[in-house]
Parts: C-alpha cells; sequence; structure tokens
C-alpha cells in the first residue's frame, strides 16, 4: 500500500480551507484517510499553517510520499528538515542534541522572518488607514466650508436686497426734492 501527504480540501465554495492527511494513494482527494496531520488555511495573509510535526516526520520515515503542494508546506514548517537530519544521526553523521539544535535555530529564524511579515503588513494597513482617514477630513473640511459659503450667499444677497431697498427710498426723496 503506498501512502501520500497530500490535502483534504474542506471550507465553503470560494473559501477553501485543508487538511494535511497521510492517505492510501488510492483513496479519493476528500475520501478516507489514515491520519490527519494538520491543517492548511490559505485565506490569510500570511498563509495559517498547523502541523503535527513529529506524527508528519514519522509519516515521511515510514516512506509517506507527500504531493507537491503538501512537500512546501512540510518544508515550510521544518519536517522535511527534521527527516533530514533524522537521517544524519541515523547515519551517525551527528548526534540527537546538534540535530535538535539545528532544528530550533532554523525554526526560531522562520518564525522571525514570518513575524517580520506579519508587522510589514499590518504597519502597511495603518499607514493605508491613516491616509484614507487624512483624505477624508481634507474631503469634510472641503463640504463644510462650501456649505458655510452657500449658507452666506443667500444672506450677502438678502442684504443686498435690503441696502438696495434702503437706497431706493432715498434716492426717491432726492427726487421729489429736485422737482419742487
Amino acid at each position: 500500500m503506498s501512502v501520500k501527504i497530500r490535502l483534504q480540501r474542506h471550507g465553503k465554495k470560494g473559501k477553501p480551507f485543508y487538511w494535511v492527511v497521510a492517505a492510501d494513494a488510492r483513496s479519493k482527494r476528500d475520501g478516507k484517510y489514515l491520519e490527519k496531520i494538520g491543517t492548511y488555511n490559505p485565506n490569510t495573509n500570511p498563509a495559517t499553517v498547523d502541523l503535527n510535526l513529529d506524527a508528519a516526520v514519522q509519516w515521511l520515515h515510514n516512506g509517506a510520499q507527500p504531493t507537491d503542494t503538501a512537500r512546501a508546506i512540510l518544508s515550510y514548517k521544518g519536517a522535511l528538515l527534521k527527516h533530514h537530519l533524522d537521517g544524519g544521526v541515523r547515519k551517525g553523521a551527528l548526534t540527537q542534541e546538534q540535530a535538535d539544535a539545528k532544528l530550533t535555530a532554523w525554526i526560531e529564524a522562520k518564525a522571525g522572518k514570518v513575524d517580520a511579515k506579519k508587522d510589514g503588513l499590518t504597519k502597511a494597513q495603518s499607514d493605508a488607514k491613516a491616509k484614507a482617514f487624512k483624505a477624508e477630513t481634507a474631503a469634510n473640511e472641503k463640504r463644510i466650508a462650501a456649505q458655510t459659503e452657500a449658507a452666506k450667499a443667500p444672506e450677502a444677497v438678502v442684504e443686498e436686497e435690503v441696502a438696495a431697498e434702503a437706497e431706493t427710498p432715498a434716492a426717491e426723496e432726492n427726487t421729489e426734492e429736485t422737482e419742487a
């Protein structure tokens, strides 16, 4: 029986969510599996991967072949590196402590890179929000200024009419005095 480590699709239409499973190569994509190893959610940025590292490495030791996407996920989480280091320990090239130290250092470096990306995305998102807020504030100020000018314009017209009416009777009086 040939065993594959592959993705099993879950989630709704347009919002995929995957389980990483070890399954018989002859079973259907979403069918029977031997063991659930983890989950993969590509909808988040960066993608969320939750993987049982020891179970994945055990299946790799037993000869399970990952699919291309599953291989990328296993590599991302360090399962392939641990499998490789365990092979070195079996051959006597290094001790278990050295292998564990290398794996821990790699995982910490990877976590630092992921955190840096998350911080960069958060900073970009907050900068975009601040820029949008400034633009909205400027638009609101323009709108308020236009409304106040529009409100002043009828008042000015009324004031001009009042002033014109005030001048008109005085002019009529002047005309009457000239005629007399």
